[in-house]
């Protein structure tokens, strides 16, 4: 390979191996490879038929003329002309077949109130809510923005888009109003749904306020639905008369009766905005058929859903990991969920451990930011309580240390729980890479084998099979985007700007082992040059997290008028570990023993924690912008703001 082709070298020497537990494959939906590599084959040899026959599993008001429409590509239509509602197949169809008294959502909030809504109960709310809506003058196609915290009426207001038509672009009630400005003008929202307020870190969160700043100047909006978070919660919530309404008056009087829209697969469901703290948000479009099949299978096989699990996952449903696998695939699975409104440390470390244990949590899917922090805190959270009800673990957001998901696999799964490690993206809708619980053979970091219909290959620049290099997607699936909103070049030019657009670029870079398993190396944005050697900044950070002191580690390049680039970590260590030179000179030993001198750092710097949007992911641009002295724009979008301005005070004043 040239060198514009060596994408990555890898340096992984992870070999450890996990066949799944006997016991677990003996009941599960898919069971051994054989099984597994025979559906697989058939889903790739004929995807439309297999596609179509998964298809059959959910209610369709009329069939479908045409499986795949490939001939405008990559504008890919799925099961054309058929008419359905996701919504319909969330609920209707599992109290029409006698499950409506299932538990759907167990919810606690921050504070420690609760609620239990079945499939029965849940339906008729939402009903109600879609005659509300309708009353506003909400029709199908038009767009709706929903500002909420995790409160039922979040998934009650998704559900009741769904149901009429109307496309829902759910914000993630943390950002800024700045934030909430960009994705109203962007879609031309004509209602926004918020709450007077919401908990977050026992700290009251006066939403409304920070959307009446965000609307400001939206010309598109017609009208703010307000609910009222309840309990204790009491926020000063200025209305705006003939604008804004609340909730509980709209409803009053609705009909529990709302016949569900017979939708085309192909309209419009929602509009997820990619987060960044710069650049124009772009507008990921997720149409209604294909969504449905895929996160319905997805969710089926890789969390092995049965009729008796508890399932949670931590997302929040302003990510897409909230609306693919708290919303739409669990909900047309008919299964009991837990949705919990706070953070993981409130009142204390254990509140996660605790909601296991109180509700008796069978399947627990978190980011690897959240597996980190819990390490940090310490195991004495964890064993204190009860976690035997749990089957199956599962991890999202970006690549797992093989040292925090061996971890997660002692502490928290007790060692005899699988643990899915899932690859996805915004854009493809649903999971591409995960083991399958009964079936895969796993390796602690490693995302293994594509889900049924996902043809993944690592190619050169020139579309050359490789060991490692850029992650590609042979073909298309049904959970894929339809295109960037109101921008279909910049769709283009992002998704299917390599190889003459004949593969989707997920933007990512990947290897593949002796095993045929998938190893994700991180985004190719996200490479350091070092000496002539390409590497990818996981495989350098999993090195710090193998240090037993060690929770999580963030390394960037910068320039180095010798190597072309240098290094810099930042690396953050438990709570109970001391951080000094000693520390310092054995991660250094770690990297000569694991990649070679070449790699090691220039500089390493502890801190208490590392800049991270809201949904978890780790901001190394904005460390790359502390390295070289740039101004750091907006950071309200943060987690925790403050972390950048620490970290560039010590960065400047050459603090070790």
């Amino acid at each position: 390979m040239s060198d514009q082709n060596e994408a990555y070298q890898s340096y992984s020497h992870e070999h450890r191996k996990f066949a799944p537990p006997a016991a677990f494959s003996k009941g599960a939906h898919i069971f051994g490879m054989e099984t597994y590599q025979a559906e697989y084959d058939r889903s790739i040899a004929d995807p439309e038929k297999y596609w179509g026959e998964v298809a059959e599993d959910l209610h369709w008001f009329k069939k479908w003329d045409q499986t795949l429409d490939a001939s405008e590509a990559p504008f890919f239509k799925w099961f054309v002309g058929g008419k359905t509602n996701l919504a319909y197949n969330c609920l209707d169809r599992h109290v029409a077949e006698g499950r409506g008294e299932t538990p759907a959502l167990l919810w606690e909030g921050e504070p420690g109130d609760r609620r239990q809504l079945t499939y029965r109960e849940l339906l008729k709310e939402v009903c109600h809510f879609a005659n509300a809506l309708k009353g506003l003058g909400i029709k199908k196609g038009d767009r709706v923005a929903i500002y909420l915290p995790m409160i039922p009426d979040l998934a009650v207001a998704v559900l009741a888009c769904a149901r009429i038509g109307a496309v829902h672009t759910v914000i993630f009630a943390g950002f800024s109003a700045d934030s909430i400005r960009d994705r109203v003008d962007d879609c031309g929202a004509k209602l926004i749904i918020t709450a007077d307020g919401g908990y977050r870190r026992g700290k009251v969160l006066a939403l409304k306020a920070i959307v009446d700043e965000g609307i400001a100047d939206c010309s598109s909006i017609e009208a703010v639905l307000v609910i009222r978070r309840g309990g204790a919660l009491s926020v000063e919530c200025a209305m705006q008369a003939g604008r804004d309404h609340w909730a509980e008056d709209v409803l009053e009087g609705t009909s529990p009766d709302c016949p569900a829209e017979e939708l085309d697969a192909e309209d419009l469901l929602f509009l997820l905005y990619t987060s960044g703290t710069t650049g124009k948000p772009k507008g990921i479009m997720h149409t209604t058929g294909g969504y449905m099949v895929y996160t319905y299978l997805t969710a089926k096989y890789i969390f092995d859903l049965q009729a008796n699990d508890v399932y949670w996952c931590t997302a929040d449903v302003g990510w897409i990991t909230g609306h693919s696998y708290i919303i739409y695939g669990p909900m047309q699975n008919g299964v009991t969920q837990v949705m919990y409104e706070g953070a993981p440390d409130f009142p204390d470390y254990g509140r996660f451990w605790e909601i296991v244990e109180r509700y008796k949590v069978t399947t627990f899917y978190t980011a690897p930011t959240a597996i980190r922090a819990f390490m940090k805190w310490g195991d004495e959270w964890l064993t204190k309580r009860d976690l035997s009800s749990l089957r199956l673990l599962g991890t999202v957001g970006e690549p797992i240390n093989p040292e925090a998901w061996i971890w997660y696999h002692a502490v928290v799964g007790g060692e005899r729980c699988p643990i899915v490690d899932t690859w996805w993206q915004t854009e493809t809708g649903g999971i591409m890479l995960s083991p399958l619980p009964g079936v895969t053979p796993t390796k602690p970091g490693c995302a293994t084998l594509p889900f049924f219909g996902i043809e993944p290959a690592v190619l050169t620049e020139e579309g050359d099979p490789a060991d490692a290099g850029l992650l590609a997607i042979r073909k298309p699936w049904p959970g894929i985007l339809r295109g960037i909103y109101g921008d279909a070049q910049r769709f283009k030019e992002t998704y299917w700007c390599k190889w003459k657009g004949a593969h989707y670029f997920p933007g990512d870079g990947a290897r593949i082992d002796e095993d045929g398993y998938f190893w994700i190396l991180g985004r190719v944005d996200d490479v350091v040059n070092v000496s002539g050697h390409r590497i990818g900044t996981a495989e350098l950070e999993s090195v710090f997290v193998e240090h037993p002191s060690v929770v999580e580690s963030a390394v960037i390049g910068v320039p180095h008028e010798i190597k072309g680039q240098g290094l810099v970590a930042f690396v953050t260590v438990k709570m109970s570990a001391k951080h000094d030179e000693a520390l310092k000179k054995e991660l250094v030993t770690m990297v000569d023993k694991a990649i070679g001198k070449f790699a090691r750092p220039e500089r390493i710097l502890f801190s208490s924690d590392l800049p991270k949007t809201r949904s978890g992911k780790i901001m190394r641009r904005l460390l790359r912008d502390i390295a070289e002295g740039k101004a750091l724009g907006n950071t309200t979008t943060l987690a925790d703001p403050s972390i950048v301005e620490q970290l560039q005070k010590q960065y400047a004043d050459g603090t070790k």
